[in-house]
């Protein structure tokens, strides 16, 4: 009952985590020209909140150890809030990034957290139905923010109401945290409970430095570096690529950017249903297969249909790799270790989402938007490589260990 209770808190966590994460794509086509600085500075903005995303997740481990996982949750969420509230009161550039900072620490120990719970304590299908939850709220974000650009408000409405939903979210948190306690002290803990039923493991310290060292790590830190850098570029500079390289209105390209965030919602939903008939490995080639055929479509020279179309399909194939890796976690590293990899596997993911958004928009402002599927294209090849590698090292080391 209480794993129940907390696992609905949980939902509404990550639908708050994905409100602000699509915002600032959807609304920067109306910004940028009334802060009067270039279009490629939402890489900026993106890069200091994703910055402030990795340091948070690199202490993660030690925060969530110290105070919990109820705790951390309901602060991080109130910094997150906070940081909204700041946005939608800025009228200058400067204090864009100046909020940015808190926007990006709230997020981090929360990500780590909750995730590493749910790989711990829950079926597959629950962390695909978690990360559903999240494109609620990324495919939320920007119907919000059309909605207060099409009646003519500026884009300080989106951020406010956007705001109020997560201060909210808040006070349910608060409000939980006996149940978070509970589900402590009654020692429910252990790796796939609902799966294996197996003895709770304690969690181990394991430096950074020995961390890298354990079989296939590196391999996965690379491959939720190349997909956050191909969500993130995707959903930052989604709505500009249909504005600079179709010539759509902002406002209908606000809408249309949500339609990738609906793919990946959509199509983790299904993938909650597909983990009954498919493993974790076999998800994640099958969402490789439909990521590929979506920058295929939008790479192709056919008109606005065709990308809009390609734009869904690429949400949908980035749908179920995400959390299927994430769950893949313990059973990769082993129980003992999952919290500290998380953290680490986290960090890695906002690297991604620090640095290539941002570098794509010098690429483009240079080169032209119409770069935007061969350079998510190219990650993806990364990506898969690095998926490969990884599995092949666990199960040899699985191999080793049966002997």
């Amino acid at each position: 009952m209480v794993l129940t209770i907390l696992l609905i808190i949980i939902y509404l966590a990550f639908i708050s985590l994905g409100l602000p994460d699509s915002l600032l794509g959807s609304a920067w086509p109306s910004m940028y020209p009334n802060m009067e600085v270039p279009i490629s500075y939402a890489g900026i903005i993106s890069m200091i909140i994703a910055g402030g995303t990795i340091v948070s997740s690199l202490f993660s481990d030690k925060v969530i150890r110290k105070f919990g996982t109820g705790l951390v949750t309901s602060i991080s969420v109130l910094i997150t809030a906070g940081a909204l509230l700041g946005f939608s009161v800025s009228s200058e550039f400067y204090q864009l990034c100046l909020f940015a900072i808190p926007l990006g620490l709230g997020a981090g120990s929360v990500d780590a957290a909750l995730n590493n719970f749910i790989a711990l304590n829950y079926k597959a299908k629950h962390m695909s139905w978690l990360h559903c939850f999240w494109g609620v709220g990324a495919m939320t974000g920007p119907i919000i923010m059309s909605y207060f650009l099409e009646r003519g408000y500026f884009f300080q409405s989106g951020y406010r109401a956007v705001a109020i939903i997560q201060f909210t979210l808040v006070v349910i948190l608060i409000a939980s945290l006996p149940f978070w306690k509970k589900a402590a002290s009654l020692n429910k803990l252990h790796p796939n409970k609902e799966q294996s039923g197996e003895i709770a493991h304690e969690h181990k310290i394991i430096s950074k430095k020995d961390l890298l060292k354990l079989p296939g790590a590196k391999q996965a830190l690379v491959a939720f570096f190349c997909y956050c850098s191909i969500e993130s570029t995707t959903g930052l500079w989604g709505s500009s690529f249909m504005v600079m390289a179709h010539g759509i209105q902002v406002e209908t390209a606000a809408k249309w950017a949500s339609l990738f965030f609906f793919g990946i919602t959509f199509g983790r939903f299904l993938s909650g249903f597909i983990t009954l008939k498919m493993n974790n490995r076999q998800i994640i080639h099958l969402g490789e297969v439909l990521l590929a055929s979506g920058i295929l479509m939008i790479m192709l020279p056919f008109g606005q249909v065709t990308s809009l179309i390609g734009l869904i399909l690429t949400g949908i194939g980035c749908a179920p790799i995400y959390p299927s890796l994430l769950h893949e976690t313990p059973a990769n590293f082993g129980a003992e270790y999952s919290q500290s990899i998380m953290g680490v596997q986290m960090a890695c993911a906002y690297v991604g989402s620090t640095f290539m958004p941002p570098l794509f928009g010098i690429f483009a402002s240079k080169i032209g938007y119409s770069l935007m599927p061969f350079f998510t294209g190219s990650i993806l090849v990364l990506m898969f490589a690095m998926i490969e590698m990884l599995n092949r090292r666990v199960d040899a080391k699985n191999k080793l260990s049966s002997f």
